[in-house]
This record gives structure tokens, sequence and C-alpha cells, in this order.
């Protein structure tokens, strides 16, 4: 995909927007909150961080796809819930405090965690290897510390010294998020438009079983680990519902390859079909918790 505007300046811009927004969400008392009582933090970081990139290299390895689109795959799972997250735990009543701060610890975290978990992909996939891809460690801190970090940190600053006007901002972050999605697969389909078909025929599947088995095992890990049941929806719901925006990001500015991100393309139509399902069930299991 040539380097348009849109994906040079424009998405890097509109991920630090949305990465405000999450600044936007967190106050001091959230991060004490958690402190008091860690465990389903450390439940949910562990699942984010560990188990959720090993089941996106399992299902790497289990659909027969091509080595870019298998990496596209893996930089999907290695990749942070997104801010979406946070809405969809709040209407399908989970804990939305546990919900915002595992986006914000895990958006930090994949500065160092992501490019691990890309190469040890690269490695693992058959043929991978002869495409000598990579995400680049340090290229990859100095531009998620910049569209992550820093914005993340703005936002609490504003947040807490002006609260009345960072509500007025919130309001606005989720569109400016969702808009630039909808322009990169638009993009992204008229880039591929020759052969889209074919490509969505071949990730679909992989994408539509990682959706639902990184769900699953969200809920599940926290069933396990003995948490409430707000406890257990945020968590399905973070490990799910990922920053697709990141990932395009890292797939068409640092890996530079359009192949690999198709992958989050499609897993972003697949996540916000599935989000009807988790706040149905969210919901139908916070009833009969009552």
């Amino acid at each position: 995909m040539d380097q348009s505007p849109l994906i040079e300046i424009g998405l890097p811009v509109a991920l630090a927007i949305i990465m405000v927004g999450i600044g936007l969400s967190l106050t001091r008392s959230d991060f004490e909150v958690q402190a008091r009582s860690p465990w389903a933090t450390i439940v949910g970081l562990v699942g984010q961080l560990v188990l959720v990139p090993l089941v996106g290299i399992g299902v790497a390895l289990l659909f027969d796809l091509t080595p870019l689109l298998a990496l596209g795959v893996v930089l999907v799972a290695a990749s942070p819930g997104g801010a979406t997250s946070n809405l969809i735990t709040y209407l399908a009543r989970g804990n939305v405090a546990l919900s915002i701060i595992l986006t914000a610890i895990a958006s930090v975290a994949v500065i160092l965690t992501l490019p691990l978990w890309f190469d040890v992909g690269a490695r693992v996939i058959p043929g991978a290897a002869e495409f000598e891809v990579s995400v680049p460690l340090a290229q990859t801190f100095g531009l998620l510390l910049g569209v992550i970090l820093i914005p993340v940190v703005l936002g609490m600053i504003l947040r807490a010294r002006r609260p009345a006007l960072a509500d007025r901002i919130e309001r606005f972050v989720g569109l400016v998020g969702l808009v630039v999605l909808v322009l990169l697969i638009v993009g992204i389909v008229l880039g591929e438009r020759d052969r889209i078909v074919d490509l969505i025929v071949s990730v679909g599947p992989a994408v539509i079983v990682l959706n639902l088995a990184l769900i699953a095992v969200g809920g599940l890990a926290a069933w396990v680990c003995r948490l409430g049941r707000a406890e257990q929806i945020a968590i399905a719901v973070e490990m799910g519902i990922k920053n697709t925006t990141l990932t395009m990001l890292i797939a068409f500015t640092v890996i530079g390859i359009e192949e690999v991100g198709l992958a989050a393309a499609v897993y972003s139509i697949v996540m916000y079909v599935t989000t009807f399902g988790l706040v149905y069930g969210g919901r139908r299991l916070m009833r009969t918790a009552t």
C-alpha cells in the first residue's frame, strides 16, 4: 500500500487522540482501588500479555495461511485491548474500572512485548523467515512512546486539572477512532481490490476463530482464578476487543507490508459483530448473579 497521508499522518494522530481519551477516563483513584485488590488486574494482564499471543500463534499455525497473513494474525493477538473495550464492558455490565486499567497498562506494556511476540511468531510460522519480516524494537518503542504513553499521561493530567473539559473532550474520542478505522478498511479494500475477496476468504476463518477463542479464554481464565462475574466480563471483553488501529499502524508504518495488516482489518469487522453477543451474554450473566 502506498504511504498515503492517511497512513503517514492521520493514523498516528488518530491513535494518539484515542489514547488521550483513555487517559481522560483514568483517575488516581482507579489505580488506588486496583492496588488494594490487584488479583483481577494481575490475571487480566497475564492473560493479555501472555495467553492471548500464545493463542494467536496457535491459531496462525492451525490454519493454512500464507506466512504474511499468519504473521498478521499474530500481530493482532500481540496488540493490547482497544478503547472500545471500556464502552463494551460498561454495556455488558462488567467492571469498567478494571477494563480501563487493563487497557492503559497493557497499551504501555506492549511497547516491549509486541515486538517480542511478533519475533516468536516469525520464528515458528513455516516460511515466515524467508520474508525477513520483523518489528524493530527501538523503532517500535519510539513510535508507541509518542502515540500511546505520552497521550495517556496528557489525558490523565487534563482529567486531574480540568475535569469538566475532560468530560466534553472524551465524548468525541471514540468517534475519531471509528472514522479512521472505517477509512483504513476502505483504503485496504481499494488497494487490494483485485484480490481482496481471496484474501478475506483466506484469513476470515482464522480471524473469527481467534476472536471467539480470545473471548472464551479470557472468561475461562477469570473464572478459574475465582474472580467475580463483573471481572470475568471485563477480562473476556478486554482480550477479545483489540486495538486494531494500533495493529494497522505497526503493519503499515513499521513493517510496511499491507498483507500483514489485513488480518487486523478483518478482525475489526468481526469483533464489532461479536460485540452484540458479548453485551447480551454479559447482561444475562449479571442478571443471574442477582
